[in-house]
């Protein structure tokens, strides 16, 4: 039976791959890779470093497919619809790979950023195919190290307090609001920089960009001091590369 792996491969930086993950690479036969579109191609060169620097050179195959369309502008209850409309295609697209190009006996795989279980959409794809019937497979998950876990790492800094909750979101959850009895939260997937927001409160930002990589930008302090400098840096970098992954840790004060 064909066996595909779910391997993550870190925030970016090489040295962050795992020994887990090192083995995995080295039992695959293909890997599948998403490419992004130009803009983004410096992402496909970091999986293919990734690969020459643990993997001798004609023991695997590489297989390439576009990176469907997600319809970025739907908001509000278009939201999910459009998520969904993109992972089903996202499912066609993986589905056809490991039809046509992976062997009965063959091993494949693909490389996830950060950690598969967190905010990324393999897993679930996965299963989307496999309750369609048309191919069948089995599939292993290799934990790596998050964006989350990187960004706390180059802050200094720990996830939560002593005894103390701590809760990842979205941006766009965290515009609904601060979460309730949570004073540390940590937010992906935030576009808008919606720490702004809560400039006026007594909350402490740690952020940073292209974790891990050579492009890796770092700040922290109190949100009013350094919402402006983000917001600079953030816009610097997005016109020089033409796209940008951040995370951030915000931190409120312990109120009385």
């Amino acid at each position: 039976m064909r066996k595909i792996l779910v391997i993550g491969i870190g925030a970016g930086d090489p040295d962050q791959l795992t020994l887990q993950a090192v083995k995995a690479l080295r039992s695959t036969d293909v890997f599948f890779i998403l490419d992004k579109g130009e803009v983004k191609s410096d992402l496909v060169q970091l999986r293919r470093d990734m690969l020459d620097a643990h993997i001798q050179e004609g023991t695997y195959r590489l297989v390439e497919a576009r990176d469907p369309e997600r319809d970025r502008a739907a908001g509000g209850a278009a939201y999910s619809p459009a998520v969904g409309d993109w992972r089903s295609a996202r499912a066609e697209i993986y589905e056809r790979l490991i039809t046509d190009e992976l062997g009965e006996d063959e091993c494949g795989a693909f490389l996830v950023w950060g950690d598969p279980a967190l905010y990324d959409s393999t897993l679930g794809i996965l299963e989307e195919i496999l309750e369609r019937g048309a191919v069948a497979f089995s599939y292993d998950v290799v934990p790596g190290i998050s964006s989350v876990s990187a960004l706390v790492a180059k802050h200094r800094t720990g996830l939560n307090r002593v005894a103390r909750p701590v809760q990842i979101t979205t941006g766009r959850r965290l515009a609904e609001g601060f979460p309730e009895d949570v004073d540390d939260v940590v937010v992906m997937l935030d576009a808008h920089q919606t720490f702004r927001r809560y400039a006026d409160q007594d909350i402490d930002i740690y952020w940073g960009a292209y974790i891990g990589t050579p492009d890796e930008i770092l700040a922290s302090g109190p949100i009013a001091e350094a919402a402006p400098r983000i917001e600079l840096l953030r816009a610097e970098a997005r016109e020089r590369k033409g796209w940008i992954m951040d995370t951030y840790l915000l931190r409120r004060h312990p109120r009385d």
